[in-house]
C-alpha cells in the first residue's frame, strides 16, 4: 500500500497493559508486508523472545539520556523505572520514504506525537471488560501483586484518554479486532485528503478532463 508520490501514513496505537495491543499490531503487520513497525528505544532489559532492533532498541540509561539532551526523541517517558522513547530521525525517514508506520506507545507519548503529527491516525484498544483486563494481568505470572495492582491502576487511568483518539476498538475477539484494524488502515489510506497530491498529479499527467 505504498506509493512514492505520497507520504507515509502514521498509525499510533495505544492500549493499557493486557488489552492485546501487541497481538493486534502483529496481525496487521503480517497482512501488509509494506507496513513498518516503528522500533522504540528502551532502557529495560529484553523479555523472553524479544530481539534487539526488532521489538525494541535496547540501550543504556546513559545513552538514552544523551539522546534526550540532543533532542533525538519525538516523545519519551519513564515507566516503572525504565525509559522509553521514539526516534525522531527513524520516524521521519520512514514517513518521507512513503512507508506506512505503526507506532505502539502509551497515551502520554501518543499525545506528544499528535502535537507533532496531527495528520496521523490514533487508535485506542480497549479490553472487553474490567474483569477480563484484571485476569489478563494476573495471568502474566512474572510480576508481583504490587506490580499487577500498579499496572491495573495505570490501565484504568489510561482508558480515560480514549476520548481524544480517532478510533476505539474493543478487543472482544482477536481476529475480529485485527479485521477492524485492517478496515481502519484501508479506509484511512483512501481518505481523499491523503490522496490529493496523487489526484492532482493524475490530472497534470493526463492534461485534465
Amino acid at each position: 500500500m505504498k506509493h512514492t508520490d505520497t507520504q507515509g501514513l502514521l498509525i499510533v496505537i495505544s492500549a493499557p497493559s493486557g488489552a492485546g495491543k501487541t497481538t493486534i499490531c502483529k496481525g496487521l503487520l503480517d497482512e501488509f508486508p509494506d507496513l513498518r513497525f516503528s522500533v522504540s528505544c528502551t532502557t529495560r532489559p529484553p523479555r523472553k523472545g524479544e530481539k534487539d532492533g526488532e521489538d525494541y532498541h535496547f540501550i543504556s540509561v546513559k545513552d538514552f539520556k544523551g539522546r534526550i539532551e540532543k533532542g533525538e526523541f519525538v516523545e519519551w517517558e519513564e515507566i516503572y523505572g525504565h525509559f522509553y522513547g521514539t526516534s525522531k530521525k527513524d520516524l521521519e525517514n520512514l514517513i518521507q520514504k512513503g512507508h506506512d508506520i505503526i507506532l505502539d506507545i502509551d497515551t502520554k507519548g501518543a499525545g506528544n506525537v499528535r502535537a507533532r503529527y496531527p495528520e496521523g491516525v490514533f487508535v485506542f484498544i480497549m479490553p472487553p471488560s474490567v474483569e477480563i483486563l484484571r485476569e489478563r494481568l494476573k495471568k502474566r505470572g512474572s510480576e508481583t501483586d504490587d506490580i499487577i495492582k500498579m499496572r491495573f491502576d495505570r490501565a484504568m487511568e489510561e482508558m480515560l484518554e480514549n476520548e481524544w483518539y480517532d478510533y476505539v476498538i474493543f478487543n472482544d475477539i482477536l481476529y475480529n479486532s485485527v479485521d477492524v484494524m485492517r478496515s481502519v488502515y484501508i479506509a484511512e489510506k483512501n481518505r481523499k485528503s491523503r490522496l490529493q497530491a496523487r489526484i492532482d498529479n493524475f490530472y497534470r499527467t493526463t492534461g485534465g478532463i
